[in-house]
Parts: C-alpha cells; structure tokens; sequence
C-alpha cells in the first residue's frame, strides 16, 4: 500500500510539474515563433511594395530601406532577398536579384514555380520567408532571407527541450527522494492502525473464546434455549470477524507473502471449489463450472484457494432463491482469470465498486440473514492486488453479477 502511495505521489508530483514544464516551453517557442514572424512579414510587405514600385515605375526614387520598420543603418547590406515579377498567367517577366548573390535565375524561378503552385499568400519556403501580391499588374512574389531567424528558433526550441528534459530529471530525482518523508505520516498512521488491529485482535480472542465456552456450557445445561443459541452464533460471527480483520491487516503490508511459489492454479480451484457445489444443491440453487487444466500461478497456493472459497461463498450466500452459480477458471491474454457469477437482484444505482469496501453491506437486512462479515471481498481485492492482478465487478444484466479477478501467471509456465 505505501509503495502504491508514494508511486502515486510521484506520478502526480511529475504530472503537474511536467504540464506546467511543457505549456511554459511550448509558450515561448509560440510567442517567439510568432514575434519574429510578424516582424519579418513587416519587413518583407514592406520590401515587397518597393520592389513593385521599382518594376512599374522604374524613374521612380526608392526609400531608403534604413527608414523601413525592421529595418536600421545596416540594412542595405544585411537584409537579402529578391522578387520575382509575373504575369497574371504567373509567366515569370523579370527577376530582380541585386541584393542576393546564392540564388542565380534557374533556382529563383523553380522558388517561384513552388510557390505560386500552391494557394498560400505567405509562409516559409527552405530559408526564406515568401509574400505573394497579385493585382491586375500581374503577380509579384517576394523570398526575404530569414535563416538566421529560422536557426535561432531552432536552437530556442533544442535549448528549451533540453531544459525542459533535465528540469523533469532533476525534479524526479528530487521528489523521488524527498516523497519518502512526504508519506511517512500515512506511513506511520497506517502501521499504527495494523499494530491497533493485530493487539486487539489478540486480546479479544480470549474473551471471545471465554464466552463461547461459557455459552457451550450453559446450552448443554439449558437445551433449546434461542438466547444461549444467539449468543453461540453471535460468538461464533465475532470470532471469524476478529479473524478476518487480522488476517486483512497482514494483507495489508509490504510483503504478505515472503515465501511465493509455483503452484497449480487448477487444483487449488478444484480444491476450494469442492465443497461449494454439494452447498449450493442443497440450498436449492444451481451450480456450474469450468476450471482449465495446466494454470500455473506464483504466489501463496492457500491465500489464493481462500479468495476462492470467499467468493464461492459469497455466491451462495446472496444469490437468489432457486438461483444459478458459475465459476470459471481460465488463461485469458498470457493471465489466469478467475470469475464467478451468480443471480442476485441490484438496483441500477448501485455502485459496484463499492462492494470491495470494508464492512460495506448492500442490503443490511439481508446481511443480516445471510451472515458474513462484511469484509471478505475487501480480502478477495488484497489478495488479488498482493500477486499483482486486478479485480472489477459487473453487472451483465440486472440480474446477474459477476465478480471478475485477473492475475499474472507464473513465468514459462
């Protein structure tokens, strides 16, 4: 349990700091990546409309490009870029290339060619940011050099990822060492509880043992009396709870079982099962079976045979009169599955996940009735979840329920 505890402390530890981690990161490299695009689309929209001026007014003087918005002194000899001038057909006329010497005609006109055959009128094309115009005039389309940008937000992108990846590390290290001291409270309430339910299980053994043999005692000298048979029964309810509740507790720590082996799975149900069908006959209900031969588990043989029993029993306690009980022992998915189903009336509402509460009873008067503790599904869960399975019930119609456990089978076998 505190395994489960502190591996769940660590996932939402990590979980809330590697969301925040991620929407802080993704946020910069948004923001820059849509900064320095607005810039530069300012930059090339405003080269792009000198470069139309220069082509259809050619007389024309040119504003300086120092003057232009992302512009500055050095702009003249820092900025590269070229346009090309087309027709309305998007027949290429003239290509102006005077402040770029990497591209030569044939690559400017295959970037045209590229661009103009899609439907975009801006985006980036390899290194260089593009802006198409199109007017009666005909088209223009201008390629602005941006690989310094485009290298600079790759390297923010490299350099965030990598500080996002080495703050989660760090801070799983952290809250892996310090997650100990952080559940050492629950830690140390829950050992005080098991420690208060062992004691007291120990000490009202021997009362409870007194009043039997006292109640024993008076029956012979009394026969027939319902009082000394109450208190007899009731005796013998209180002691399989005091049981219970001990032998919960242990499934409760750490390791429950120290000494696990291989054993068959398919005896050990055969086994528990036995008992169950005579008892069901009896009682008027309907009993069925199915156990696969050659399951083998890794585990405690005599914990898993009482998960059994308990649910067996279970079965027959509050199924319905007349009723049906099946039991299926089975190799689902590389897992032994292990279900029992029975006839048993539930309201819709029920909340069957309920059902592996401790003490939790679905209906009080017919608990009454039928006895039982009240914990013996709890005992069914922490015996599943102590070999490693998992255990769910379901509702297949309204008048049936199935309690379903999987659990890993032993290696190799």
């Amino acid at each position: 349990m505190l395994k489960k505890m502190r591996r769940r402390f660590i996932l939402a530890a990590m979980a809330a700091f590697g969301t925040v981690m991620a929407m802080l990161l993704a946020g910069i490299n948004l923001v820059n990546f849509y900064r320095t695009t607005s810039v530069r689309d300012q930059m090339a929209a405003n080269l792009l409309g000198r470069e139309q001026r220069a082509f259809h007014r050619p007389q024309a003087p040119l504003p300086p490009m120092e003057d232009m918005p992302g512009g500055g002194p050095e702009a003249e000899f820092t900025t590269r870029f070229f346009a090309a001038h087309c027709d309305p057909e998007g027949r290429i006329l003239f290509i102006a290339r005077d402040h770029i010497s990497s591209i030569d005609e044939d690559m400017a006109g295959e970037y045209t060619g590229k661009v103009l055959s899609g439907e975009k009128a801006k985006g980036y094309y390899k290194e260089y940011r593009y802006l198409v115009s199109r007017d009666e005039r005909g088209i223009t389309v201008l390629f602005l050099n941006v690989a310094d940008s485009l290298q600079f937000m790759r390297t923010l992108f490299i350099v965030s990822l990598g500080t996002g990846a080495g703050s989660l590390v760090l801070v799983f290290l952290l809250v892996l060492f310090f997650s100990r001291y952080a559940i050492l409270p629950f830690a140390e309430n829950i050992e005080r509880q098991k420690r208060f339910i062992t004691d007291a299980g120990h000490e009202l053994k021997t009362p409870i043992a007194s009043i039997a043999a006292s109640a024993d005692a008076a029956a012979m000298e009394h026969e027939g009396d319902r009082w000394i048979e109450n208190i007899q029964k009731q005796t013998v309810r209180l002691g399989r709870l005091v049981n219970d509740l001990v032998a919960l507790s242990r499934l409760d720590e750490e390791a429950p079982f120290p000494e696990k082996e291989d054993f068959s799975l398919s005896d050990a149900a055969w086994e528990a099962a036995e008992p169950f069908a005579a008892l069901a006959q009896a009682r008027g209900k309907r009993y069925a079976q199915r156990i696969e031969d050659d399951l083998v588990l890794h585990g405690d043989r005599d914990s898993v045979r009482r998960l059994i029993s308990i649910l067996l029993d279970n079965a027959v306690r509050h199924s319905d009169e007349g009723g049906d009980i099946r039991m299926e022992v089975c190799r689902k998915r590389g897992r032994a599955c292990i279900q029992v189903e029975n006839s048993c009336s539930l309201p819709q509402t029920q909340d069957l996940s309920r059902l592996f509460d401790r003490f939790y009873r679905v209906d009080q008067s017919r608990s009454a009735r039928t006895g039982g503790t009240g914990i013996g599904l709890s005992m069914v869960q922490a015996i599943v979840q102590a070999h490693g399975g998992r255990i769910q019930a379901k509702r297949p119609d309204g008048e049936r329920i199935l309690i379903k456990a999987s659990i890993p089978l032993a290696p190799f076998s």
